[in-house]
């Protein structure tokens, strides 16, 4: 039986990090446990709202953070703060889908593409990697907003 993941990230700010990834992967902030959201409501908003109502201290309302797939196929994922700082190269990486079914010039334009609207929203584009067929369709590699690296493919 295969089993669901949900992937954690390390963060100094887990919701400005999850806010990220949510407009990087196209997910959703979940609402609060038991509240139910109206279309077009903030589930952040919503959060901070729950939160004070249950007595947390505003300066711990940001320790942790989550999103997640709208059409429930991919990973939750679920961002903690941490007090240390990122010191070396992550040992896992996302691989994320830009350019499905294209190869060539068109799929690092399509990756290019990506890239530049992730930069936009703070991310750091590394490094781009051409196609070298038959083995390299090319990758770009780039860094979310605290350092994590990624790769466009």
């Amino acid at each position: 039986m295969s089993r669901q993941i949900q992937v954690t990230f390390d963060a100094h700010d887990p919701t400005a990090l999850s806010t990220f990834w949510r407009d990087a992967l196209g997910y959703v902030h979940p609402g609060p446990p038991g509240v139910d959201l109206p279309d077009g409501a903030d589930p952040l908003a919503a959060w901070d709202d729950f939160l004070a109502r249950i007595g947390v201290p505003p300066e711990q309302r940001n320790t942790r953070s989550a999103i997640e797939d709208p059409d429930g196929l991919g990973p939750r994922l679920f961002f903690q703060q941490v007090p240390e700082d990122k010191v070396a190269k992550n040992r896992v990486h996302l691989d994320v889908r830009a350019a499905p079914g294209l190869t060539g010039a068109e799929r690092m334009a399509a990756l290019q593409a990506e890239s530049d609207r992730l930069v936009a929203l703070g991310a750091k584009q590394l490094r781009r990697v051409e196609p070298a067929p038959p083995l390299e369709a090319g990758f770009i590699v780039l860094t979310d907003p605290e350092g994590n690296e990624f790769c466009l493919d």
